[in-house]
């Protein structure tokens, strides 16, 4: 697995945007409505939501992977 900075949505309990440490942070993420989440390693838990292989796919094509979870670790 890549290393993501996590970004959650304020006004969506649960929406978190994973971005590669690689890639720039898409702009919709400095609207304001986006708080930073914390990083997501290799070694280190992810939310129960994060599916690896969607999340290879979708940066593949845009450069972010959003999903929503349940995961209480990652609610605000």
């Amino acid at each position: 697995m890549r290393n993501y900075n996590l970004f959650r949505l304020t006004s969506v309990e649960g929406m978190c945007c994973a971005v590669p440490e690689s890639s720039a942070v898409p702009p919709f993420i400095a609207s304001g409505r986006w708080t930073f989440g914390g990083k997501l390693a290799g070694g280190c838990p992810t939310p129960l939501d994060f599916d690896d292989r969607a999340a290879d796919t979708a940066v593949r094509f845009n450069g972010f992977y959003l999903f929503q979870t349940v995961d209480r670790r990652y609610l605000a």
